[in-house]
């Protein structure tokens, strides 16, 4: 199987060719509810998610961001539903991660608050083997506390305890709300551009160098950028012609968004 690579072509057709336990990371979001407008191409859930079990190495990771379309002023669900339904053929739900938009499209009298988060279910085969935790810095970082609680002993001198001073680090892991803007700084003919950094910071967590990404939903190509950015292998799969060209472009100019 070629790797750095954009297939066109139906991501389900294409992921049978693989050999079992192949992909080492899969970053991708598909197009869900309607939500996005693609060409009126129905994918068969059910069977990729199959597939993307059956291709994924043992301790590797599925990285699926999705969200729920409002239909008659109910939310649909489907994102519980595929979740769940991996949970059902195998996957760990290891983690379930938010991604919140800081530019959100605005509510206009629909009687909810404005939306501006996307799941992004994080699917392991078994535990995760890779797990590059990503930091960001602590507010009190450097500050020193006196952790002596005094009160929880006697206060004869041969049970009180020693004084322990502690210093806050200068570094923590992230939670797993992670914020970025809505699409990308430039028209790339696309209805749906994923965050770079999203993706990257996925990769970055959950892969090392050398290691296969895939996106089997390449869209405009942003996860094979950001694993080639990275140096890491690639596949992408997408089945619209336009799009999959779009993504060779990106990875041949290094195009930025």
């Amino acid at each position: 199987m070629e790797t750095n690579v954009c297939y066109q072509g139906d991501c389900l057709e294409v992921m049978k060719t693989f050999p079992d336990k192949y992909i080492d990371l899969t970053v991708t979001s598909p197009p869900y509810d309607n939500l996005r407008t693609y060409n009126g191409y129905n994918f068969n859930f059910e069977e990729i998610a199959k597939e993307l079990y059956r291709i994924t190495k043992d301790g590797g990771v599925v990285i699926w961001v999705v969200g729920d379309a409002t239909i008659k002023g109910s939310e649909t669900g489907t994102s519980f539903k595929q979740a769940l339904y991996f949970k059902e053929i195998g996957f760990n739900l290891h983690d379930t991660m938010i991604w919140r938009k800081t530019t959100p499209v605005p509510q206009f009298r629909t009687k909810r608050y404005t939306n501006c988060f996307e799941y992004m279910f994080v699917f392991s085969k078994g535990q995760p083997k890779i797990c590059n935790y990503l930091e960001t810095k602590c507010k009190t970082a450097g500050n020193k506390k006196n952790r002596n609680n005094k009160g929880a002993f006697s206060q004869n001198s041969a049970d009180r305890p020693r004084e322990e001073i502690t210093t806050t680090k200068e570094m923590k892991i992230l939670d797993n709300v992670w914020e970025y803007p809505v699409g990308g700084k430039k028209d790339l003919g696309h209805p749906a551009i994923f965050p770079e950094k999203l993706a990257e910071d996925h990769i970055l967590s959950w892969s090392n160098e050398g290691d296969i990404i895939l996106d089997p939903m390449a869209g405009s190509g942003t996860t094979l950028k950001m694993a080639k950015k990275n140096n890491r292998n690639y596949i992408g799969i997408e089945i619209y012609e336009k799009y999959c060209e779009i993504a060779r472009q990106r990875l041949r100019q290094g195009l930025l968004l």
